[in-house]
């Protein structure tokens, strides 16, 4: 019981009350004509004092439990291996659509839409947001080291989690992404942005990362794109874009010499990132075997020595001296009970 503190500091003037007990003057004598012939009541003592004893400890036990001890919350340092990543999921209408393979061939999309075609037969399609929370949540699964931010986001961010080492809050957060549907209209800057700040005012203690989850790109205005800049340099952020590809004739991201002016969304986005000055890396997933693969290999580059602080909860100890003050109340009943208060 370290660290102890009071919440009421003020009931503790009360502790003088103590002494009463102590002084405790006899005014239950039973009246005798002549004592000289009684032996001497050396149980009787006892019980006194005894009895004194128990006053005295459920006035100390009442006194403390109203003045509020306990524990303040404490924070201890720990060295492990991760990371800290901050999830920026796409929460937009687009992905509750059905997650479709890249076919090259006529021959292998055929196969594909086969393929499509018997698991929804089979009740078994699989929205990008389901593949997206599978994946996400294997990876809190495998790796609970890791500190996790969650930020949702369409036509605007919504942080669903500060950074933190609790996975079941975080898994909790991706379960709710899958209620209702969100609007067609996404705001990517604003997600990054939210992720950004999540870093803000946090001392720097191993590898960071943004994941970016996503089958859309933006055309960030320069407001935005100077913001995203000095931000992920700023508290050192590594970015990794999953780019989940909406079907065959979705824009392959490796293009290079691409002009961002007249290319797609999505590789306008791309061409953005590289420019960053930082460390970037772009997964394209068409299925959920790929993006199971992006999600495990980010897992495995950010596997470095990470220094965090654990919360150590406070503890209220007020209940435990109000307990130990009816104990003794009982104790001092059952006394009160073998006393004679008379002769007849």
């Amino acid at each position: 019981m370290s660290n102890i503190s009071f919440d009421k500091l003020p009931f503790l003037l009360l502790l003088p009350l103590l002494l009463l007990p102590l002084i405790r003057q006899r005014n239950d004598a039973l009246s005798y004509s002549w004592t000289e012939l009684l032996p001497q009541d050396g149980l009787g003592k006892i019980a006194e004092w005894v009895w004194r004893i128990l006053a005295l400890l459920t006035l100390l036990s009442l006194i403390i439990g109203l003045a509020g001890p306990g524990r303040s919350e404490t924070q201890v340092e720990k060295i492990g291996k991760g990371a800290e990543i901050s999830i920026v999921m796409d929460r937009s209408s687009s992905m509750d659509s059905h997650i479709r393979r890249a076919s090259n061939s006529q021959e292998d999309k055929t196969k594909e839409l086969n393929k499509q075609l018997s698991w929804l037969q089979a009740g078994q399609s699989q929205s990008k947001n389901d593949v997206v929370r599978e994946a996400l949540g294997w990876l809190l699964t495998q790796s609970p080291h890791n500190r996790y931010a969650l930020t949702l986001f369409n036509s605007a961010a919504m942080r669903a989690t500060p950074f933190t080492d609790d996975i079941a809050i975080v898994q909790a957060a991706l379960d709710a992404s899958d209620i209702g549907r969100g609007p067609s209209k996404t705001n990517m800057g604003r997600g990054l942005l939210a992720a950004i700040e999540a870093f803000e005012g946090r001392s720097y203690s191993g590898s960071r990362v943004i994941m970016l989850v996503s089958d859309g790109g933006a055309r960030l205005d320069e407001k935005t794109r100077l913001a995203i800049s000095e931000g992920l340099k700023k508290n050192r952020i590594n970015l990794y874009f999953i780019y989940i590809e909406s079907s065959p004739n979705s824009p392959n991201l490796e293009t290079v010499g691409a002009d961002a002016d007249t290319a797609s969304e999505e590789i306008a986005l791309h061409l953005f990132f590289q420019q960053l000055g930082t460390e970037y890396k772009v997964f394209q997933a068409a299925d959920p075997e790929s993006l199971n693969e992006a999600v495990q290999h980010i897992d495995e580059q950010q596997n470095l020595p990470l220094i965090y602080f654990e919360k150590i909860p406070g503890t209220d100890y007020s209940r435990s001296f109000f307990i130990a003050a009816l104990i003794c109340c009982s104790v001092l009943l059952l006394l009160s009970m073998t006393q004679r208060v008379n002769w007849i």
